[in-house]
């Protein structure tokens, strides 16, 4: 009897949590968010710090996906309740490596932007860096509200 091609699978949750990130960046916006009126406010950039904006661990796809996986190689161990057992284990296993696997896929690099706007408030916005550009001390920018989501871009 031909196995199941477990790399095949593995690929596929792979490429099925890549596909679930969402961007966070100043140029990102959801299907929801297009079309919508935004407030502007014009300012510079007063100063930029790097961080690191931690990836998602709602463990739905990534936990999911991965006790499948591990549940199928647990699946091909023993026979009997050996094979149960065996089964349990990797979709716990799997689970927790899914789980691992996608905070590990979507952590991404963040700046921290501190901003002095035309009014003379001081703001703090952090967003995700775009294609290794980071926004620089004395860059005239613009700031996007529209709800709750704030925006820097240029």
């Amino acid at each position: 009897m031909k196995k199941p091609g477990y790399l095949f699978i593995a690929l596929l949750v792979s490429v099925t949590l890549v596909g679930c990130t969402r961007g966070l960046t100043g140029t990102t916006y959801t299907r929801d968010e297009a079309r919508r009126v935004q407030t502007v406010q014009y300012g510079t950039v007063e100063s930029v710090t790097p961080v690191v904006i931690e990836g998602r661990n709602e463990g739905i796809v990534g936990t999911g996906s991965g006790a499948i996986v591990g549940g199928l190689a647990g699946s091909t161990v023993g026979g009997g309740k050996g094979r149960s057992i065996a089964t349990v284990i990797g979709a716990v296993a799997g689970g927790l490596a899914g789980q691992a696997a996608e905070k590990s896929l979507t952590t991404s690099q963040g700046q921290e932007i501190t901003l002095r706007m035309e009014s003379g408030e001081i703001l703090s916005v952090i967003q995700e860096v775009e294609n290794d550009q980071y926004f620089r001390p004395g860059d005239r920018i613009r700031l996007l509200k529209q709800g709750g989501v704030t925006r820097v871009a240029y």
